[in-house]
């Protein structure tokens, strides 16, 4: 074989391996852009379930709080109907007193008798229990907690129980 053929096959191995070069260059470039819009869906997808838990939560509080509303409200609502009912018994009470031929303390059985229960606060049981309980569910990426607590007649804490449980995610 004479030199210029020997240069010409160099040089044309040399292009194919060029050519060879750039397709697998060219390839790879194809390969990672499909992973890189993969992974962009992946994100995208994870954001949207992020937006989703997070009105999830934002809904959960806001129920939560709405709920700490009412029952403060029926709270109130209870020491209003409460001190509106003491000032009624009081003044049966006065009526009795004026009057020469009633009894202020029979007036006060004859009341009570005629409004059981509307002493004190509201919730009461038959064994005269005036305690509240409450209940509340919690979550965050690792754990669920549920705490139930209860308080007496005067606002203490009797009884304070938490329970954690890992989440299940999946």
């Amino acid at each position: 074989m004479s030199t210029g053929a020997i240069i010409a096959i160099v040089i044309g191995v040399l292009i194919l391996l060029a050519v060879l070069w750039f397709v697998g260059r060219a390839g790879r470039q194809r390969r990672l852009d499909t992973r890189r819009d993969q992974a962009r869906e992946i994100r995208r997808e994870a954001e949207v379930g992020t937006a989703q838990a997070d009105k999830s939560r934002a809904e959960a509080d806001a129920q939560a709080a709405e709920a700490r509303r009412q029952e403060a409200l029926a709270r109130e609502r209870a020491a209003t109907a409460d001190e509106q009912h003491q000032q009624a018994r009081e003044r049966h009470i006065e009526a009795a007193k004026k009057d020469p031929d009633a009894d202020p303390d029979e007036a006060a059985a004859e009341f009570d008798q005629r409004n059981p229960g509307t002493t004190g606060t509201t919730g009461t049981d038959a064994g005269g229990d005036q305690s509240v309980e409450h209940y509340e569910r919690t979550a965050d990426s690792n754990v669920e907690r549920e705490r139930r607590f209860e308080r007496d007649e005067d606002g203490d804490v009797v009884r304070d129980d938490t329970y954690e449980q890992p989440r299940q995610n999946g």
